[in-house]
């Protein structure tokens, strides 16, 4: 027959192939170059100390690939090594490290409804991945409200409009220039009204470095505190895949500030810098809720640590 929904199956497989995709930069990288290194060679110094570099290049951090390099050599030192037991073992101890992180975004019923205030810089696809969340969340039945508080660009407010249109989900926007912490207040009033299961607020681009704008950031979730005192109730700090290692700084400048609770990583399959995920779990511990390989509606799915793990190492 045909016409039918694809079984729940073919959607692990067909997003498996898409992850495993668009990590090919960042597996090439190290596919390639464990190959390079292990050939005909035992694991010594020389060879564990090469391995590191690699692995460092790769964006994982120098402190994961400490840790990894030393755990292979638990085991291997000595020994002749093959690539494959050498992306296995990496695979594996990356796919442990990175578990108590692979959290879903649970949305708490009780809340009427569940503000999530979402952030980070210019062009790291925070308005897209609203638009994304509320197609799941809508998918899943619930009642979803967006608030265009990126006031400083009538372009960012249309295309949230348009994700509003093609979800069917009500949008709140002022005129440009207008005050987001205000607009972030009359957003929640309404919401609440409605008795919303989530409340998703969008927020201006801002550097992490921009004293004012942070300043503005910081009104934004103390307005809503005052709404609501266990509000934001998540705040997602959206990351682009493709700045490697400054994602750090991102990191902390929006966690000092908002108060982050998960990272949301994007364009995960435009770069081969993919290994910053690894970097940023072992360094912060925030839950990696969702991750982002391509343009299409379905290519933001829940991050998971072994599907991860395995297509960063080249297995599919």
């Amino acid at each position: 027959m045909t016409g039918l929904p694809p079984s729940n199956t073919e959607k692990k497989v067909g997003w498996l192939g898409r992850l495993t995709a668009g990590l090919r930069k960042s597996s090439a990288k190290l596919v390639g170059g464990i190959g390079d290194l292990v050939t005909k060679r035992k694991l010594d110094d020389a060879a564990l100390e090469d391995l590191e570099e690699l692995l460092i290049t790769a964006d994982l951090g120098a402190a994961t690939a400490a840790r990894l390099t030393a755990n292979l050599a638990k085991t291997r030192f000595g020994k002749d090594v093959t690539e494959d037991e050498v992306r296995t073992a990496f695979a594996d101890d990356i796919a442990q490290s990175l578990e108590p992180v692979a959290l879903p975004l649970d949305i708490d019923a009780t809340k009427k409804p569940f503000v999530i205030l979402v952030v980070g810089v210019n062009g790291a696809g925070k308005t897209t991945t609203i638009g994304k969340l509320t197609k799941q969340f809508r998918d899943d039945g619930r009642r979803v409200t967006l608030t265009a508080g990126d006031t400083f660009r009538a372009a960012a407010v249309e295309q949230l409009q348009v994700w509003g249109q093609r979800t069917g989900a009500p949008v709140i926007a002022r005129e440009t220039g207008s005050d987001a912490a205000g607009l972030a207040f009359d957003a929640l009033n309404e919401a609440s009204a409605r008795a919303d299961d989530v409340l998703l607020i969008d927020t201006a681009g801002r550097l992490q470095n921009k004293d004012n704008l942070m300043a503005e950031l910081a009104k934004i979730v103390r307005v809503i505190k005052k709404k609501d005192e266990t509000a934001p109730h998540a705040v997602l700090l959206v990351l682009d895949a493709t700045v490697g290692q400054n994602a750090h700084s991102q990191v902390e400048a929006f966690q000092d500030v908002a108060g982050v609770t998960g990272l949301v990583l994007t364009k995960v399959d435009g770069t081969a810098k993919g290994g910053v995920v690894v970097a940023l779990a072992e360094k912060f511990g925030l839950p990696v809720h969702y991750l982002g390989v391509g343009e299409g509606v379905d290519d933001l799915r829940p991050f998971t640590a072994t599907d991860f793990a395995r297509g960063l190492l080249g297995f599919s």
